[in-house]
């Protein structure tokens, strides 16, 4: 398997502040990949360093084997699709996507047949002639990505593109946006603080914070082994267990995490818990639980007897399900 992107030892300082901190990454050619992370973890300087908008304070980044520091942008075989779509008002949808054959002297002919088969790759056929104003956000999201596609990249920036639709529609976009990576099979890389969007689409993800990688794993990986409290507190909701709790139950001194699905009511037997709050999410209930010093949570699938608050229960879970983690932090 061939590497699309290498980052060696890659850091990115804006004076004092270190927005990228010695960073070693590779993403492997034909990958949906996420960078996940909050808000000024480093996610998107990391995008910005692949696509040329900006060069790295120390270190080495190399795509498909080539030296990137120093070459600029559009010498870049990437391309962006940007969170705000970034489409001229003053040119129609055809215009707007074969703007960057034009800047590299494509005939206009050639560009536009190009123009009308990436519209089509994204589901567009016909709008050309439309204003980029006189679309729907989901109409102007897939215009950027036929933009980006047009030229032919061997590897797809996705800068939270979908952060601007509704969840009806963002739900609708992921799906579209997984077949055409597997329609295309170049490289995609996702950059978002979604964690639901990242564990459905990618097939590996980054974890960022405080410009740092903490973990790189499948969504798997990432959500069943967490390597890190940061990690499992991040990445879905998670019973985070402190190391004299944790040896208690199974001897060994370490944080622990305990995904609230794995752990089950039981009639009979098991730990004793007694239950604080209830909350009805349509399709399961949460169900919060004293259990010892600590307060955990658990799901309940709809149409299960949900057990009435002061109500003291017994709780289970496989031992494979309490997931001891590498790191405090």
């Amino acid at each position: 398997m061939s590497i699309a992107l290498q980052f060696a030892g890659v850091s990115r300082h804006y004076g004092a502040v270190k927005a990228l901190d010695r960073v070693d990454l590779e993403v492997y050619e034909g990958e949906f990949f996420a960078m996940l992370g909050p808000s000024g973890s480093g996610k998107t300087t990391c995008l910005r360093l692949v696509a040329g908008f900006e060069q790295p304070t120390a270190g080495h980044i190399e795509i498909f084997g080539e030296t990137a520091e120093g070459v600029p942008p559009f010498r870049r075989n990437v391309n962006t699709v940007f969170q705000d779509y970034a489409l001229f008002p003053h040119l129609n949808v055809l215009d707007n996507v074969a703007y960057g054959l034009m800047i590299r002297g494509i005939g206009k002919a050639e560009r536009y047949r190009s123009a009308e088969q990436a519209l089509e790759l994204v589901a567009l056929p016909g709008l050309g002639k439309r204003r980029a104003g006189e679309l729907s956000g989901g109409q102007r999201q897939r215009v950027a990505l036929a933009r980006a596609l047009v030229n032919k990249p061997r590897v797809l920036l996705l800068d939270e593109p979908l952060g601007a639709l509704d969840l009806k529609l963002r739900e609708q976009m992921q799906e579209e946006l997984k077949n055409l990576h597997q329609q295309l099979g170049i490289t995609f890389i996702f950059v978002t603080h979604d964690q639901n969007e990242a564990l459905s689409m990618s097939n590996r993800i980054a974890l960022f914070n405080e410009g740092r990688i903490m973990q790189v794993g499948t969504p798997q990986q990432i959500y069943r082994q967490p390597n890190s409290r940061f990690v499992a507190d991040f990445v879905g909701s998670s019973n985070v267990l402190p190391p004299d709790f944790v040896k208690r139950l199974c001897g060994e001194s370490r944080w622990a995490s305990l995904r609230p699905e794995s752990i089950y009511l039981s009639r009979t037997d098991g730990h004793q818990a007694d239950v604080v709050g209830a909350s009805y999410l349509g399709g399961s209930t949460r169900l919060a639980l004293e259990f010892g010093s600590l307060r955990v949570s658990l799901m309940l699938a709809s149409g299960d007897p949900v057990p009435a608050v002061g109500e003291r229960v017994f709780i289970r879970w496989k031992p494979e399900d309490l997931h001891l983690m590498e790191a405090g932090e």
